[in-house]
């Protein structure tokens, strides 16, 4: 994936905050958390966790696993953009065998 992942604040802010008119702090009090959390989530300073996952996919009729999807895809993408030096234990050699009948 050549393309940075849309992060999970930002399909927050730009899927639901905005169309529904809510600022972070409607959000935050919505929920029963501190507005940090939510503006730390906006401004990808923060990850969605499984908690928050469950509290936003009740919010906005979503899953849980919307929200960890959209968060791994991105921390997968920021991980491989580092693109560790380690080097494979195990090589595997690959054979392809024709079968002909």
């Amino acid at each position: 994936m050549k393309r940075k992942p849309t992060s999970p604040g930002e399909i927050l802010s730009e899927e639901f905050l905005k169309p529904l008119g809510l600022t972070q702090k409607d959000l935050a009090d919505h929920l029963h958390c501190d507005y940090k959390v939510i503006n730390r989530i906006v401004n990808e300073r923060a990850s969605v966790t499984p908690e928050m996952a469950i509290k936003f996919a009740a919010a906005f009729n979503t899953s849980p696993d919307f929200w960890l999807n959209a968060q791994m895809a991105l921390d997968l993408w920021i991980l491989r953009a580092q693109k560790p030096k380690i080097k494979p234990l195990i090589k595997f050699k690959r054979r392809f065998k024709i079968a002909v009948a």
